[in-house]
């Protein structure tokens, strides 16, 4: 089962954020997850990744792919057991990224989402994930 990310290039509360994370993460490996496709930039896609990185010392079977929009921009790849290139030559650089998350959207099962407005790329990430009728898990804050 595939399971991608979307949120917000900044997270306000990174260690309430990172828990919530974590435990859902884990929720769905134990549902048989075993493929997470990560997007590699913003707080939230990095904490992502490492959140996987560590689940996948508990859980071996798993596997953290990192998803590029670009082939000619280094990125950190380690956290991620490899990469994927989903093909974008003919996609203009500047809707690369909105492109590749609609690669992963439709590649996932379920979408874990930290999504707390309705303006930006993470929220059409979300938006075009329920268009599709994916499974999405969505942080909700504290006290909501």
């Amino acid at each position: 089962m595939n399971v991608t990310f979307c949120g917000h290039s900044d997270v306000s509360n990174p260690e309430e954020v990172r828990a919530w994370l974590y435990e859902k993460v884990e929720q769905l490996i134990l549902l048989d997850a075993d493929m997470f496709l990560l997007g590699g930039y913003g707080a939230f896609d990095r904490m992502a990744a490492s959140v996987v990185w560590d689940l996948k010392q508990k859980y071996p079977q798993i596997q953290s792919v990192l998803v590029k929009p670009y082939l000619d921009r280094e990125m950190d790849e380690s956290k991620y057991d490899w990469t994927v290139y989903p093909g974008l030559e003919t996609v203009p650089k500047r809707y690369a990224i909105s492109h590749r998350n609609r690669y992963m959207v439709d590649k996932a099962n379920f979408v874990v989402a930290y999504v707390l407005h309705s303006w930006g790329g993470a929220a059409q990430t979300l938006e075009y994930a329920n268009q599709k009728k994916k499974s999405i898990v969505l942080y909700k804050r504290s006290g909501q």
